[in-house]
This record gives C-alpha cells, structure tokens and sequence, in this order.
C-alpha cells in the first residue's frame, strides 16, 4: 500500500544511509557517483507551526542529496527539529542567476536537490523560477511538494469570497507606483489577497480604502503562530484597529470585491467621463480601453454605454482642445 502511494519514480533511500552525515551550510553543490537521473524537489515547509509539514515532505528531505534554500540559518532550524542532517546551499534572489547554473548542472550528474523557501511553497513571492525553468529547458524532472500556503490559508479563514481569487504578491514599495498598482484593480471583481510588510500596510490599507472604496476585508497576521490573528471589517475599520494598534510579524491582506451597491461611491459623478478617463491615464499610466473600462465600472455602467459618453463628451469640446482624443472602439 505505501509503494503505491509514493509515485515519485524512485527508490525510497534507507534511513541509515543518512544517519551521521555533517551540516554543510552554503557548500559547493555536489556530484554524487549515481548514474541515475537527478531531479528537483519543490518542497513546501511550514509557514509558522512546525508541524504543518507533511509526511512526504519529510521523506524527500531526508533523501535528497542538497538542500537549496534562501536563508541556512532558518532551514537549519526546521532539519533540527526534525533531527535531519543534510548538506544545505543558500539559493536567494541575490544569487540565483549564477547559483541555479551551478545546481543543473549536479543535477545532470544524478544530484536528487530539494528547493525549499523560509516558509510555505517556493516561488510563491520567493526565488526559484530561474532553477525551474532551466531544469525544464535541459529536461530535469521538477517534482511539487505540495504543503502549507499562507494565501491559501488566510483565504480559508477571512470569511470573503473565495470562488474566485487574484493574488498580486507584494505590492510596490513607493507609494506612487503603490497607488497605480492599485488603480489598475478597480475593475477586478475577485477577491485580491496581497502580501505586505508590517510597517508599510497601515498605508496600503488608507490607499486601498481610498482607491477601490470602503470595501470587506481581512488582515491576517502570523497565520499558525503564537500570536495568530485576523481583522476582519470594512478597510476603514482595519485602518482604525491599526492606528490603534499596529501590526507586527508576517501580514497578508485580503480584499473582496466592491458591493454592487456602491459601485461609483469612490468618484463623484460630476466628473465627466472623459475627465476621469484622462485622470486615469495621467495618474495610474493606464492607456486609453483601460482607462474607460474603470471609469466605466465606477459608474456601474456598460462598456459600451461609457464609450457612447466619451465619445458625446469629445464631439462637444471646443476645437483644438487636445485634452480629448476619439479612442478606437
């Protein structure tokens, strides 16, 4: 029954083949003597609690010949635990462009490498898609290990819609690029989970809230650990719990689709249509169809319906007026 479920096209290691090896943190990558196929392991590990690592993570960790990950230090932590003696090489976004071609090539010579991040699964937000994509070029087998997610997780637990989502990551850190990020995902109407920095999501919230309205949302803070916690409530209300009290530790953000009744609410209706579509342009450097499509959404109108407006509105300015210019359809 177990050989039936560990479908990973090789042998299983005998534990005592492992037993004694020394910690090399940052070592050369190696080249062991088997002829056999090397691979990758994209292995997820635990994002707080240790314990949330599954069984086969586990297997593949002892039986890998190397470790990547981004920081030794912190993996060390976790092969402790766990009692597991592994050679470890630091793999971060610093490095990767000279340490991936290092690591193709050990495994062209047979070396069994598993990818692991600080916390959940590599290359959500992390390093690793240079290896990856190389491994594919030179036809390297990359093998997932699925496992703990703190998007996944926080989304299970904020109470927003989760039929359908959008995860941007972390946003910019200039609030100027911060704040066209944001404008560009006015026109999403699917749940938006962003990663954020505790010292700078007091200030994603106020520019979200005044971006895409006063919308649902959730802040999920140290999700699996001690001091585990979610916010829930419109952005306003989490701007105010965190002026009060300030987030600390790793943060994830999520935020629901505007309420179809206050669709518009964000931006006065006295702003022609064209004005907006030009602000858009000038402020979140959208071109001219994007523009109009969220000048169009705040409106609660039709795409169409905008456009015959814009138009309306560029056949009644005064001539020479190069503010307006008739967009294609």
């Amino acid at each position: 029954m177990m050989d039936d479920l560990q479908n990973d096209s090789e042998p299983a290691v005998p534990l005592e083949a492992t037993e004694g090896a020394e910690d090399t943190e940052d070592a050369s990558p190696i080249s062991p003597a088997d002829p056999a196929q090397g691979r990758l392991y994209l292995v997820a590990t635990p994002i707080g609690n240790l314990e949330d690592i599954t069984l086969r993570a586990l297997r593949i960790l002892k039986e890998v010949d190397q470790i990547a990950c981004e920081d030794t230090r912190h993996t060390q932590k976790l092969l402790r635990h766990y009692d597991l003696h592994k050679s470890l090489i630091s793999y971060h976004e610093h490095n990767e462009i000279t340490r991936a071609p290092e690591l193709v090539i050990a495994m062209e010579s047979g070396a069994k490498i598993a990818l692991v991040s600080d916390a959940g699964m590599p290359l959500v937000s992390d390093p690793g898609y240079r290896l990856v994509t190389l491994c594919v070029r030179h036809h390297i087998p990359v093998v997932p290990i699925p496992g703990p997610s703190a998007l996944l997780t926080a989304l299970s637990a904020s109470g927003l819609p989760n039929q359908e989502f959008l995860f941007v990551g972390f946003l910019p850190n200039r609030s100027g690029e911060r704040r066209r990020a944001l404008e560009r995902l006015r026109i999403e109407d699917r749940t938006i989970i962003f990663y954020e920095a505790p010292h700078r999501v007091a200030e994603t919230v106020t520019e979200a809230r005044q971006i895409l309205g006063d919308r649902n949302a959730c802040l999920a803070r140290e999700v699996t650990k001690l001091h585990e916690e979610f916010r829930r409530g419109r952005l306003s209300e989490i701007a105010a719990s965190l002026a009060e009290r300030p987030a600390r530790g790793e943060i994830t953000l999520l935020i629901a689709p505007e309420d179809h009744a206050g669709a518009g609410s964000q931006t006065g209706t006295s702003q022609s249509i064209a004005a907006r579509v030009e602000e858009l342009m000038h402020q979140a450097k959208l071109d001219r169809k994007e523009a109009l499509k969220v000048a169009a959404k705040e409106r609660g109108l039709t795409r169409r319906a905008a456009y015959g407006q814009l138009i309306a509105a560029i056949d009644e300015s005064p001539p020479g007026d190069e503010s307006t210019t008739k967009p294609e359809n």
